[in-house]
């Protein structure tokens, strides 16, 4: 999400580049000024304020206003010092974290030793954290090895294990005392939650919103913004309706078909770029008929990518050939070089003949009926459901869809009913074996076991060199593809929308997994 972009002519299948300046040249200078309240619109709800519990990426983004990890990922993606002012790998499989001292949580208590490792030792848990356990399951232990030093060691080397022990990972250290006193139960209506970052949360109401406040015992320069309300507006067209009527001062996930009219707005200015996401269909195998490679191939025929792009998301966005995207290759790739590499990717295109073919070969060749849903936060979702539905009806399958609320909706992926489900996956630490880790790895959604894959996930986990990482990833990928497992549709882009009131000092793709409320600034 840099803060502007301009459609820099078609890229292969129809997708669009974006072109980004910086958020000052963009908005103005920072006037210096603080802001009373800043007001954001949140295109859905949350049921709870801790990641761990529900770790959709609107969790995420929200989470960096309150919590800290070890480390924090700054707005190009780097590694940088959070609660963590130094740390060391004295062995592949050991990292030794020196904290700052004098560092308090909201409440006024300091922060030890003690409560990061009770953190992480909850993050390991998944009756406590069930939407991050899986990310530290090659934690073996997490020991206090100094008055502010801990040291974490690994079952095995896994060179994207840093960026973990962030925000954008499973890192979200919290006050041992308080998690005991409210029972585990953090992150609700009545316990709140307990952190280290620039504010505090005063109120939450999983129905409407929640209020923050600038921490008093933040340890780092105060924010510009001394409040920020959050709204949660799931319906598109009342959030349009806020923002017009200046009720509004930044608003995420701005709908791609309403992009002309939130433009049309005075002192709005929309900005959009490539967000790390990834959308594809994901396929159970466990569940008939898609325990089926040939069905299965014949819905991945049947999806017209290029169209949907230029479409349908009015060029917001690139043809995807993998689940990996192109700036998650950046450590070895220039983003034209990341695209030719991903599309080497074993991938199917739009061909209506072969998926024909395909339902024919199967053993449900008559047809069927299945039901695909989608978030209410994602209504370019629907649409490319709604045409995937208008293809695969003219080879005999019925495809029902249907809009539900985000929580619902992610509780479908994977439960061993829906067959075939969206994929919507925003990578936070941006390491390319983040999302084929989740989509192929142990515990997978689609109930899939391959040895071949499992092995070059393995390789790729603790190998050192860049290209060798994502060279085994490509091949994990395209065996996956063969058995079409997950069917890449298309990289994202986020349009973001701001008042002329506000601005987001360096806004990039990582802003909103970093302390990006520090960051919000009163343009000239």
């Amino acid at each position: 999400m840099a803060i502007t972009a301009v459609l820099a002519g078609c890229a292969k299948g129809g997708s669009s580049s974006p072109t980004a300046t910086s958020a000052a040249g963009s908005a103005g200078a920072d006037s210096g000024k603080d802001i009373d309240v800043v007001t954001v619109a949140l295109p859905g709800s949350l049921s709870s304020l801790y990641p761990g519990q529900e770790a959709g990426i609107l969790n995420y983004n929200v989470s960096n206003l309150f919590y800290q990890g070890l480390v924090g990922v700054d707005s190009a993606g780097k590694v940088i010092p959070a609660l963590a002012t130094k740390w060391t790998q004295p062995k592949p499989t050991t990292y030794v974290f020196d904290l700052a001292s004098g560092v308090k949580f909201s409440d006024g208590t300091e922060l030890t030793a003690k409560d990061v490792k009770f953190s992480l030792d909850q993050a390991k848990d998944a009756k406590a954290s069930p939407g991050i356990a899986s990310y530290m399951s090659n934690v073996k232990d997490v020991a206090i090895s100094g008055d502010q030093q801990v040291t974490i060691t690994l079952a095995k080397p896994d060179p994207a294990f840093l960026k973990l022990m962030s925000t954008a990972g499973a890192a979200f250290i919290t006050s041992e005392a308080f998690w005991t006193k409210v029972g585990g139960k953090t992150g609700t209506s009545s316990s709140l939650v307990v952190g280290t970052g620039p504010y505090q949360v005063t109120s939450f109401q999983p129905d409407s919103g929640m209020k923050l406040e600038r921490n008093t015992h933040w340890s780092g320069t105060a924010p510009k913004a001394k409040s920020i309300e959050i709204k949660f507006i799931a319906d598109q067209n009342t959030r349009l309706l806020a923002a017009k009527s200046g009720g509004v001062d930044i608003a995420f996930n701005v709908p791609l078909d309403q992009v002309a009219q939130w433009k049309a707005i005075s002192g709005e200015r929309v900005v959009a770029v490539n967000d790390l996401s990834y959308v594809g269909l994901n396929f159970d195998t466990r569940v008939s008929p898609f325990n089926d490679p040939k069905v299965r191939e014949a819905f991945s025929y049947s999806v017209d990518r290029d169209a949907i792009v230029a479409k349908l998301l009015h060029g917001y966005g690139q043809t995807a050939t993998a689940m990996m995207t192109p700036e998650s290759l950046a450590a070895a790739y220039t983003p034209q070089e990341a695209k030719e590499v991903l599309e080497t990717v074993t991938h199917q295109s739009y061909d209506m003949a072969k998926a024909k073919a395909a339902l024919a070969a199967s053993s449900h060749a008559q047809g069927f009926t299945a039901e695909l849903t989608y978030p209410n936060t994602g209504p370019q979702l629907g649409l490319a459901a709604q045409s995937l539905a208008q293809n695969l009806k003219t080879i005999g399958i019925t495809l029902s869809v249907k809009e539900v609320p985000i929580d619902q909706w992610l509780a479908t992926i994977g439960d061993k009913t829906h067959g075939v489900s969206f994929m919507w996956y925003f990578s936070t630490t941006g390491d390319p074996a983040e999302v084929p880790s989740y989509l192929l790895g142990e515990g997978n959604p689609s109930g899939y076991s391959n040895a071949q894959v499992a092995s070059l996930l393995d390789q790729a986990s603790q190998a050192s060199d860049p290209k060798t990482r994502i060279a085994d990833l490509i091949k994990a990928e395209s065996i996956q593809a063969t058995d079409v497992v997950n069917a890449p549709l298309w990289w994202g882009q986020s349009v973001t929308a701001f008042s002329d009131k506000v601005a987001i000092k360096n806004f990039g793709a990582f802003s909103f997994s970093s302390d990006w409320g520090s960051a919000i600034y009163a343009p000239q």
